[in-house]
């Protein structure tokens, strides 16, 4: 049963990662975002990115919530295996 729960956490960051990623990619491939991979991207990825954007300044040029959520989602993954085992 701890197998199944820790196999889950591990790939449910691995997918989150991978969406945050891809989005950010994106981001200069479809810059307005009008088509529909990136709005679906978008709805995975906001819940976590914008929490984190608004804690940081809003003045800067680079977008630096992507990678915070990536190390945060790093963290709590292992965090969250750890607790499992």
């Amino acid at each position: 049963m701890y197998e199944l729960l820790s196999s889950f956490i591990s790939l449910l960051i691995l997918v989150l990662t991978l969406a945050i990623v891809a989005r950010s990619l994106m981001s200069f491939i479809s810059p307005m975002g009008n088509d529909h991979f990136s709005a679906i991207l978008g709805q995975i990825t906001e819940p976590i990115l914008a929490p984190i954007r608004n804690l940081l300044p809003k003045n800067s040029p680079l977008d630096f919530s992507p990678f915070i959520a990536i190390i945060l989602l790093q963290l709590i993954g292992s965090l969250g295996n750890r607790i499992v085992h």
